[in-house]
């Protein structure tokens, strides 16, 4: 019989938290979660009385989060597994973006999962256990038209958890990047902040890409159920995946760019290579 674990869950009101949070419940897990209002608190706590304990926790509040993070831990006694799933989309060719919106960006989804990280990391390391779980996007790994900031948030938490993953690996810490393409949550509807300008000379591009996403809106393929079943089975296994895509798209999506970045690299090979030293010198 497994002993029951506490999980740290961000964003857990809807959509990929919310689905990954109820199934950890299920097993019988705790999960404290993190919400942004009272009445989010309340619903989730009511979900199993005794193991879920929400919240109230904005991800950008360093102070706060390190607060969160020892009651948790005073609580429970440790943090076995923490998921940084808080996070939303900004809609918007990168001129069309303020500077005030890009920062927030990487605020909520950098930086605010980077603060999570360093909270419990003196925990996982006096145990030499422990998992950290970030949910990054298909959009860490390439990059599209009219999302630019979102793509930039999500490539930068990629690069930290995978160097993170080199630098705990021998302490007994597993390291994930979850990479989802569309999924069918409110990432690109009610969660969605949009550049306050628009310009008429990128509505070929990302206006192109403001428009597909509207449509394709609640019809994604992707189930944040199986999602976060996934989530689940890669935190159970005993070698578990540096990084997972999830969806049919998204893998797709993937295969067919690091094919393209593979037939460039040897396209340009002799430009490459030419810019050394020549040997000896």
């Amino acid at each position: 019989m497994s002993v029951p674990q506490t999980w740290f869950i961000t964003g857990v009101s809807s959509g990929f938290g919310r689905e990954l949070a109820a199934q950890v419940l299920a097993g019988d897990n705790r999960v404290v979660g993190t919400l942004r209002n009272e009445a989010q608190r309340a619903a989730f706590d009511a979900l199993a009385p005794s193991l879920a304990h929400g919240v109230l926790l904005d991800v950008t509040d360093e102070h706060a989060v390190q607060q969160a993070v020892e009651e948790t831990v005073a609580k429970y006694g440790a943090i076995d597994v923490l998921v940084n799933n808080a996070g939303y989309g900004l809609e918007g060719a990168v001129e069309e973006t303020s500077l005030a919106q890009a920062r927030h960006q990487f605020d909520v989804n950098f930086f605010g999962a980077l603060a999570l990280i360093k909270a419990v990391l003196p925990g996982m390391r006096a145990r030499r256990s422990g998992h950290i779980v970030n949910i990054t996007s298909v959009g860490g790994l390439l990059a599209y038209p009219g999302i630019g900031l979102y793509n930039a948030s999500k490539h930068a938490l990629e690069g930290l958890t995978d160097s993170l993953a080199q630098e705990v690996a021998h302490l007994g810490i597993r390291v994930i990047a979850i990479e989802p393409g569309p999924f069918r949550t409110n990432w690109a509807g009610s969660s969605m902040v949009r550049a306050e300008t628009r310009i008429d000379d990128y509505q070929a591009s990302a206006g192109a890409m403001r428009e597909a996403l509207a449509q394709r809106n609640g019809r994604q393929a992707g189930d944040p159920a199986r999602a976060a079943a996934a989530i689940m089975r890669v935190v159970a296994s005993d070698a578990p995946p540096r990084r997972l895509v999830l969806g049919t798209s998204g893998f797709k999506q993937v295969g067919e760019n690091l094919g393209a970045r593979q037939s460039e690299l040897a396209r340009w090979a002799d430009v490459s290579l030419g810019a050394d030293f020549p040997p000896g010198e």
